[in-house]
C-alpha cells in the first residue's frame, strides 16, 4: 500500500517531524490523485510506457474474477457432507448472506468513506496517516476497499503468471497509480454493493481461511449471516494483518485489541451505539474453530469408510475432459472451482454394507470383505465398503494394508488387480450360450470330472487332461440343464458349454458386461489366447466387488449396460450445470435373453424360477433375508482362496469378494461363504427397503426350450480333444488347469 510506505518509515521523535510527516503525506497522495486525474496521453513523463500499458484497459480478471474455491462433495441426499477439496479456503457467497453487521464492521474497520468516494480517497489517506503516526504503529490503511480488492484479485489471478502476480503487490508508485485507475475503473464498471461482496469473499482473515464464508466457519463454526456483532468486528479487525491477529494462530490480546478499535470504529460511522460497542466489549473471546475437510483422507469424523468411495470419484474426475483437457487441470479444477458436487453414495445402503463387512472381518483382521452396490439402469454406485480405515496413518509393523489403507480395494485400480470371483462367473458363460440359441433347457449329463482338451500334467489329470471337478459330486453331478446347473454350481456342466459356446464368446460377454482384466496375466490371456481360456467360466480372472455388481446390475435391467457413476450432479461456482452427472448406458444384450439369465440366477437363491426348473440352490437363505423377488450367485474360488456372492433386484446389484488383498495363497476357507451371503443379502435388502415390490419379467417360451424332453449330450471323446489340443502353448495349459475351482 501507498500509506504503508510512508508507516515503513522509522516513528517519528518529535511533533515538529510528525507534522513534516503528515505533510509530506498530503503532498505525495494529492500527487497520486493528481496524477491517476490525468488523461493518460499527459502521464508519459511520470511512469514508463509498460505501466500505461498495463492500466489502459481493466484487466478481465476485475471484470469476473477467476478466484480459486472450495469445491463441496455431498452424499445423494444433497446433505450429507462427505468432504471438501481446496487450494484455497474460500467459498463465495451472495451479499444477502452475509450478516449487516459483518458489512458494516469491514466498512468502519477499513474504510470508512467506501460509500462517498469515486474509488481513492485522499482524505482517507491523510486521516490513515495522521492516526499511524500518533500511535506509532499501523491503526489504519490508506487503501480503500476497492483498491485491496483489485489488487487481492491480481495477486492472486491463477490466469496470470507468477511474475505478474506478484508485481501486484510491489510497493512502488507505478503500481499504485495503476491501482488507484484500476480501482477508478471498476467504481465505474460495479455497484458499491457489488465490490463490497467481492471484498468480503476475497479478503484474507486468517489461519487459512479466505474470504468470509470460510473465516466465519474456521473461526465461530457458523454461516456468515449468522454472525453477531462482536463476531463480525473481530473478523473485520483480523484483515489488516491476519496471521499477526488470528485469535487461534496469532495473539488473542492483539486480536480483542483490533476488535475494540473496529467496535469503535463503526460508533464513528453510525452504524451502532456507544452503547453497543459497550456491550460487544465486554463480551469474551468465544471461538468455535471448525476445520474444513480436505480430500479424501478427512472425511468426516466417524466415517472414514467414505474415502474409499471418494477416492472412486476423484479418479473419475480425473478422466472427465468436462473439467479440462489435462488430468493436471481437472485436479487443479477440483480443487479450486468451487463445484457443489452431488454424489451417488447413498449413506443408509452405505452404513449397511460397512456395518456388514466389519462383522465378517475386523479392521485388524488381514482378510477383507469388500462390498460395492450399484443401481440398475444408472450404473449410480450407492455403496463402498471395507473393513479398513481410509488413512494415511502408518499400520503396525508386518501389516501391510490394515488397519489403515488408501488402495482402491473395492474398485481396483493403481496396485489393486482384483481377486478371483469363482463360479460367479458361469454367469457370462450362459449369456454367451443364449446368445448363440441355446435355451435354458439345454441339456448334459454333467460327470463327476470332466477330460478337457486341454493337457495337464497335475495331480488329479485324466489321461493327460485337465478335467475339472464338481465340488459335490452326489449332489451336483447328473443330467443338467442352466437352470439347475447355475442353482447347483455345475463345474462340469458350464465347463462343457463353454466349450459348445466357444470360450472366446465368453471371454467377450464377460468384457461387453464391463468386467476389467487389470492383472496382466489375465489381460494378456483374453487379448492372444480367449479360445483357449477353458477355466475362465470357473472365475479364475481377478475382477473386483464393483465390476461384478455392475456386470450383474446390467442383467437386472435387462440388458442395458451403464458405466459406473459416482455423481447425480456437478453444478458449477457460479451456478450452472455441468453436463456430467446423467448416466452413460447402451443396450449389450437382448431383453429376452437378460430375461432368461435372471430366470435360472432365481434358483442359487432359494427361489423358483417362471418356468419351475429351479431345483436347489447354494444360497437359499437369501430368499428369506430379501423377502421380495431376487436373483444371484455364489463362487468360491480354487482351494476356497476366495469366497464370493453377488445377488441382484430389479433396483440394486451388489457383490461382495472375502478375500486377502495382500496374499492370495492365504485361504479364507468354505466356511466364510454363509457370512458373505449374509452380508449382500441384508445390503439388498435395505438398498430395497421402502420401495415398491418388482418381479423380474419371464423370458419367451423360445429361450427357455423344452425342459420336458431333455436330450443328454455326451462329452467329446478325448481322441477328439486331443487334434484340437494342437498348438496351445504347455505353460498356458499347465496355468489354465491350476486356476479356479468354480
Amino acid at each position: 500500500m501507498f500509506a504503508a510506505i510512508l508507516v515503513a518509515m522509522p516513528s517519528p521523535r518529535s511533533p515538529l517531524s510528525r507534522l513534516f510527516t503528515v505533510l509530506l503525506a498530503g503532498v505525495l497522495a494529492g500527487l497520486v490523485l493528481a496524477v491517476a486525474a490525468l488523461p493518460g496521453n499527459l502521464i508519459g513523463g511520470l511512469v514508463t510506457k509498460s505501466v500505461l500499458g498495463a492500466y489502459a484497459q481493466l484487466p478481465d480478471a476485475l471484470r469476473t474474477p477467476a478466484q480459486p474455491q472450495r469445491s463441496y462433495l455431498y452424499a445423494n441426499d444433497g446433505k450429507t457432507l462427505i468432504t471438501t477439496f481446496y487450494d484455497v479456503n474460500r467459498t463465495d457467497v451472495p451479499l444477502a448472506e452475509i450478516a449487516p453487521v459483518m458489512r458494516q464492521a469491514i466498512v468502519a474497520a477499513e474504510d470508512r468513506r467506501f460509500y462517498q468516494h469515486g474509488g481513492a480517497d485522499l482524505r482517507g489517506m491523510v486521516r490513515a496517516l495522521v492516526a499511524n503516526v500518533k500511535g506509532g504503529g499501523t491503526e489504519q490503511g490508506g487503501s480503500t476497499l476497492t483498491m485491496q480488492y483489485v489488487r487481492n484479485v491480481l495477486k492472486t489471478d491463477p490466469t496470470r503468471t507468477a511474475e505478474e502476480r506478484q508485481a501486484a503487490t510491489e510497493q512502488t508508485v507505478g503500481r499504485k497509480i495503476q491501482e488507484i485507475r484500476y480501482a477508478s475503473a471498476l467504481e465505474k464498471t460495479l455497484s458499491k454493493d457489488e465490490i463490497l461482496n467481492r471484498y468480503l469473499n476475497i479478503a484474507y482473515f486468517g489461519s487459512g481461511a479466505y474470504g468470509v464464508a470460510a473465516a466465519s466457519q474456521r473461526y465461530f463454526g457458523k454461516a456468515p449471516a449468522d454472525l453477531t456483532l462482536g463476531e463480525a468486528a473481530l473478523l473485520a479487525g483480523l484483515v489488516q494483518s491476519p496471521d499477526e491477529y488470528s485469535p487461534i494462530d496469532g495473539n488473542k490480546d492483539k486480536a480483542l485489541q483490533r476488535r475494540a478499535y473496529v467496535l469503535d470504529s463503526m460508533v464513528a460511522t453510525h452504524a451502532i451505539s456507544a452503547q453497543q460497542a459497550a456491550a460487544a466489549k465486554a463480551e469474551p473471546l468465544t471461538l468455535h474453530p471448525t476445520a474444513q475437510p480436505n480430500g479424501c483422507t478427512a472425511v468426516s469424523q466417524g466415517h472414514d469408510d467414505w474415502g474409499f468411495f471418494c477416492d472412486y470419484l476423484r479418479q473419475w474426475w480425473l478422466t472427465q475432459p468436462a473439467f479440462g483437457n489435462t488430468v493436471k487441470e481437472r485436479e487443479q479444477a477440483l480443487r479450486r472451482g468451487g463445484y457443489t458436487v452431488i454424489t451417488t453414495l447413498d449413506p443408509k445402503i452405505q452404513a449397511t454394507a460397512q456395518q456388514r463387512a466389519t462383522a465378517v472381518y475386523g479392521y485388524d483382521n488381514k482378510r477383507a470383505l469388500p462390498i460395492a452396490a450399484v443401481e440398475p439402469g444408472t450404473g449410480r454406485v450407492l455403496a463402498m465398503a471395507v473393513n479398513r480405515h481410509y488413512s494415511l496413518a502408518d499400520n503396525p509393523a508386518g501389516q501391510a494394508n490394515h488397519p489403515n489403507t488408501v488402495n482402491p480395494l473395492i474398485s481396483g485400480g493403481a496396485s489393486v488387480d482384483g481377486y478371483q470371483a469363482g463360479s460367479t462367473f458361469k454367469l457370462f458363460t450362459m449369456l454367451a450360450a443364449l446368445e448363440a440359441g441355446k435355451p435354458l433347457a439345454t441339456g448334459f449329463d454333467a460327470p463327476a470330472k470332466l477330460p478337457t482338451r486341454y493337457g495337464s500334467d497335475a495331480e488329479g489329470n485324466c489321461d493327460g487332461k485337465w478335467c475339472p471337478a464338481n465340488a459335490n459330486p452326489q449332489w451336483m453331478d447328473g443330467y443338467r440343464m442352466m437352470w439347475d446347473g447355475f442353482g447347483r454350481s455345475v463345474n462340469t456342466y458350464f465347463v462343457w458349454l463353454a466349450e459348445q459356446v466357444g470360450e472366446d464368446k465368453v471371454v467377450e460377454m464377460a468384457q461387453r458386461l464391463g468386467i476389467t482384466f487389470r492383472a496382466e496375466s489375465d489381460a494378456a490371456f483374453a487379448r492372444d489366447n480367449a479360445a483357449n481360456w477353458g477355466a475362465f467360466t470357473l472365475g479364475v480372472a481377478a475382477t473386483t466387488p464393483l465390476d461384478l455388481a455392475n456386470a450383474y446390475a446390467t442383467v437386472a435391467s435387462e440388458g442395458t449396460y451403464c458405466s459406473p457413476l459416482p455423481v447425480v450432479s456437478v453444478t458449477a461456482a457460479n451456478g450452472e450445470k455441468v453436463d456430467v452427472g446423467q448416466p452413460s448406458c447402451r443396450k449389450v444384450l437382448d431383453t429376452d435373453i437378460a430375461r432368461a439369465a435372471t430366470d435360472a440366477a432365481r434358483c442359487p437363491v432359494g427361489q423358483q424360477s417362471a418356468y419351475g426348473q429351479c431345483n436347489g440352490g447354494t444360497a437359499t437363505s437369501v430368499d428369506g433375508i430379501v423377502g421380495r423377488p431376487v436373483a444371484g450367485k455364489t463362487g468360491s474360488s480354487e482351494q476356497n482362496a476366495t469366497e464370493t456372492f453377488v445377488g441382484f433386484t430389479p433396483q440394486v446389484a451388489v457383490a461382495g469378494i472375502a478375500a486377502n488383498p495382500d496374499d492370495s495363497t492365504d485361504l479364507v476357507g468354505s466356511a466364510v461363504q454363509a457370512k458373505v451371503i449374509d452380508a449382500v443379502a441384508r445390503v439388498i435388502r435395505t438398498a430395497v427397503n421402502g420401495k415398491p415390490v418388482k418381479d423380474f419379467t419371464a423370458p419367451s417360451q423360445e429361450l427357455a426350450g423344452d425342459p420336458q424332453r431333455p436330450r443328454p449330450q455326451p462329452s467329446p471323446q478325448p481322441q477328439q480333444r486331443q487334434q484340437q489340443d494342437q498348438g496351445i502353448p504347455q505353460d498356458l495349459l499347465r496355468w489354465l488347469q491350476g486356476r479356479g475351482r468354480g
